[in-house]
């Protein structure tokens, strides 16, 4: 473009030191000719972006590692003059999302749109936008960029997968005293009675309290202790091991959507690293445990301390993947302090996952102590040596997982490769242990 900005500048000096030096008239044509080029030229290039709205809209700004995200965005044109061509820049920083496309001959009033879908590889919070839109003459001489800042934030979910069984430690049974916390869900502990609120279900309306006080009052529950399930994530960062590889190739041809089966079991397929085993065991283990509607609470020190209080339900099991989408296995607290600093404080009866791929053995000794206190243990072991690359030289934590069993601590063992729902089902082919 520029390049030809030059040519035309240096035509229409050549004309005009033409038609001052000769006065023939063929040169002040020339020049008028050049001069009406750039004048038109700039004049269509102003008036190219006006009455030019671009939206772009989202059914949800959540989706999965493995599934597909979709946008839709539309250009409309509200003048009373036909757009040339139109081209659309997506600055968004999610991984595969390609948004950009220049689109031609857009009529008076006329809208057209497209529809994005984009494979969804990693999970972490991603930045839609900003967008710019750039327009121009038919020449080529001049350009207008027209940017809109607006931005939005997706959240991709960690990969999770299907379990059909998980073996918990023989003990207590559900049922026990209240624990003094208040739910959303209903359970056997009614503890008081409140103003009813818009939203709660009439079979939380005690009528009793109702008739008494002449106005619709609700009850409130609080939680069962020896249901609650604590997933404890080890983030410290000198415990971890592997490196991610290259993001997968989701395009088959340019048409990676008649593919998808074949395309989504390689974007699900995790990346080598012993946080991202992590992350989707204990995503794996929440989803498990509140479609069985049992309370599932969370406790991960990485780059932040994260703790979530136990709670059944959906709405749980999406504060607990949202937590886990952007966790970052980067701490300075191990697990055996973690476990110092949050279990002491969890009632009796409660069950521990600890999720790790450590070699220190100093937190199983925290364990027993724990287990005197009336808690529950299961260990989930990522073998960060199967991470390795072959120039490295990192031990096994296979010692560990034959102290656990020693310890009468059940106990799965994850390797690289690993099918998870093959790994965390009791009778699997993975290596697991269980003393009752």
């Amino acid at each position: 473009m520029a390049s030809r900005r030059i040519i035309v500048f240096l035509l229409l000096v050549a004309s005009l030191v033409g038609a001052l030096v000769t006065g023939h008239g063929l040169f002040y044509n020339l020049l008028y000719l050049w001069l009406m080029l750039v004048v038109g030229a700039a004049v269509w290039t102003w008036t190219s972006l006006r009455q030019v709205r671009l939206s772009r809209h989202t059914h949800t700004l959540r989706a999965q590692v493995g599934h597909v995200f979709e946008e839709r965005l539309a250009i409309r044109n509200h003048s009373r003059l036909p757009k040339l061509w139109l081209e659309v820049r997506d600055h968004s920083d999610l991984p595969g999302h390609e948004a950009s496309q220049v689109v031609t001959s857009v009529d008076a009033g006329q809208e057209r749109g497209w529809v994005v879908r984009t494979l969804c590889l990693r999970r972490g919070r991603y930045r839609l936008g900003p967008l710019s839109l750039t327009s121009g003459d038919p020449f080529g001489l001049f350009q207008v960029v027209h940017r809109l800042p607006e931005t939005a934030s997706v959240l991709i979910y960690p990969a999770t997968v299907h379990l059909p069984d998980f073996a918990l430690p023989l003990g207590l049974l559900s049922g026990g005293d209240a624990l003094r916390r208040r739910t959303h869900q209903i359970t056997a502990n009614a503890s008081t009675v409140r103003d009813y609120a818009p939203g709660d279900a009439l079979n939380r309306i005690h009528w009793r309290s109702t008739a008494r006080r002449d106005r619709l009052m609700a009850k409130e529950f609080e939680l069962d202790p020896q249901a609650d399930v604590w997933l404890f994530l080890d983030g410290e960062g000198a415990a971890q091991a592997g490196h991610e590889g290259p993001l997968p190739d989701p395009r088959v041809g340019g048409r990676w959507w008649e593919a998808l089966d074949t395309i989504q079991a390689a974007a699900a397929r995790l990346p080598p690293t012993t946080e991202e085993y992590g992350v989707s065991v204990a995503a794996s283990l929440a989803q498990f445990f509140v479609r069985r509607d049992r309370s599932v609470g969370l406790v991960a020190f990485g780059r932040t301390r994260e703790v979530i209080q136990p709670d059944r339900g959906e709405r749980q099991l999406l504060r607990l993947l949202e937590t886990l989408a952007v966790f970052q296995a980067q701490g300075r607290v191990p697990l055996r302090d973690a476990l110092v600093l949050e279990a002491g404080q969890l009632p009796r009866g409660a069950t521990l996952v600890l999720i790790t791929p450590s070699r220190d053995l100093r937190w199983v000794i925290e364990t027993q102590a724990l287990r005197r206190r009336g808690l529950r243990m299961v260990a989930v072991v990522i073998d960060p040596s199967t991470f390795a690359e072959p120039s490295e030289h990192i031990l096994s934590n296979a010692e560990l997982a034959e102290t656990l069993l020693a310890t009468q601590i059940l106990a799965y063992r994850v390797k690289e490769g690993d099918d998870l729902a093959v790994a965390l089902t009791r009778g699997g082919q993975a290596t697991w242990h269980y003393s009752g």
